[in-house]
């Protein structure tokens, strides 16, 4: 005995013109587009009142604080250019259940994108702990020029590959 037939779907002209109609207010909306970063100024980053090593550190610190508020790894970094804060991150290995998101790596993908560039060249990365051969590695290809971490502030020198 053979299946029954299945209806062909009903498409009328109305019910396609609506569902085209929904899907160009989806695109057209003003919202990110696909590939889209988003301006700058959509989260700003606050900047110290008075830039130095002591403040970018210490931002770095806040960082780990986000991160341990929720729920994570205990790290943080910022990634500085000219005395200004270019992008900032906490790690978020157990949020994005993610194994390279740690805090270098986010604050890096966090600065590419508010800069909208991968050249990080000039740039001094704060963290709170000595970045991992990944971050390392991945601060080397960015060209991120210097790394600092610790509340002693040492400086891990410019970035090298398999350290």
């Amino acid at each position: 005995m053979r299946p029954p037939l299945r209806a062909a779907p009903y498409f009328t002209r109305r019910r396609i013109f609506a569902a085209t109609g929904l899907a160009a207010l989806s695109v057209c909306h003003g919202g990110p587009v696909l590939g889209e970063t988003p301006p700058e100024n959509d989260n700003p980053i606050r900047q110290p009142v008075d830039p130095g090593e002591e403040a970018f550190i210490s931002r770095a610190f806040e960082m780990r604080q986000t991160a341990i508020e929720f729920g994570d790894q205990a790290y943080g970094a910022v990634i500085v250019r000219d005395s200004v804060i270019i992008g900032q991150s906490w790690s978020r290995v157990v949020l994005d259940n993610d194994p390279t998101a740690h805090a270098e790596m986010e604050a890096i993908r966090d600065t590419a994108r508010r800069l909208n560039s991968r050249d990080l060249s000039g740039s001094v990365m704060y963290s709170t702990s000595r970045p991992c051969p990944m971050c390392e590695a991945a601060a080397f290809w960015a060209g991120v020029g210097q790394m600092v971490y610790g509340r002693d502030m040492r400086t891990g020198g410019s970035p090298k590959l398999c350290s």
